[in-house]
């Protein structure tokens, strides 16, 4: 079965809402980790808009599981990363202005830029994913640059209403999966995946973790963390 990171990134977003101290993203991660799940996923943004720099060290502390931290490749943010030492880190593309990340990193455009990051990262014992679209010439390219893991940007096939395709971005999935294992990258995917669209994916063997966020604490909020944890655990089984 395959492992299920969540991010609790939209709790802190509640919580800067008000500028207060509640609802707290610490206490959510671990919740979602007495729930199952597997690895606690968190996005330290440059704008800081939910996650903070002390929320980061305190998770650093408290996360007995997988601490994933989502980050631009800027050298600011790796300092506080060699600095927390999160168990991996995950390369993303950021723009300030977006409400989430739209699509994966363009590691053809900045190898050069990447693997410097990388090599960072792994200087410091990080291990290093790279968010990358489904596309054939960016997994040879996080290859070139020796990251550890690719993960495979899913917002098209979340976000995708007619069946057929659906079915093509399902087919993309597939096949990026299976490049990337052939070439030794390990594979996990998110973005947009629900207790909808989720179970579909758990067809592809190459895929060993799910990152999902915004679904699961959606539905918390009508049945509980707890619950909302150990249904999409189930829809990965």
């Amino acid at each position: 079965m395959a492992r299920l990171g969540v991010n609790v990134d939209h709790v802190a977003t509640v919580r800067q809402a008000r500028g207060g101290h509640e609802p707290d993203p610490i206490m959510a991660a671990s919740l979602v980790q007495l729930a199952g799940a597997e690895g606690v996923v968190v996005h330290l943004r440059e704008d800081r808009r939910h996650i903070q720099e002390r929320d980061l060290s305190i998770l650093r502390d408290t996360v007995h599981t997988q601490l994933n931290l989502e980050m631009a490749a800027e050298d600011s943010v790796a300092k506080i990363a060699l600095l927390i030492k999160p168990d991996i880190a995950t390369l993303v593309p950021e723009r300030r202005q977006e409400l989430t990340t739209e699509g994966g990193l363009d590691v053809v455009e900045h190898q050069d830029r990447m693997q410097s990051m990388v090599d960072l990262l792994h200087e410091g014992g990080i291990t290093v994913s790279l968010f990358v679209d489904p596309d054939e010439r960016q997994i040879r390219a996080a290859h070139k640059v020796k990251a550890d893991f690719v993960e495979l940007h899913t917002g098209r096939y979340a976000n995708t209403r007619r069946q057929q395709e659906i079915d093509i971005e399902y087919e993309a999935l597939v096949q990026a999966a299976k490049l990337a294992a052939t070439l030794g990258l390990r594979v996990s995917a998110g973005h947009g995946l629900n207790y909808h669209n989720a179970h579909r994916l758990t067809q592809i063997p190459e895929i060993e973790e799910f990152n999902i966020g915004h679904s699961i604490i959606a539905r918390a909020l009508f049945v509980g963390l707890e619950r909302a944890v150990l249904e999409m655990k189930a829809l990965l089984t």
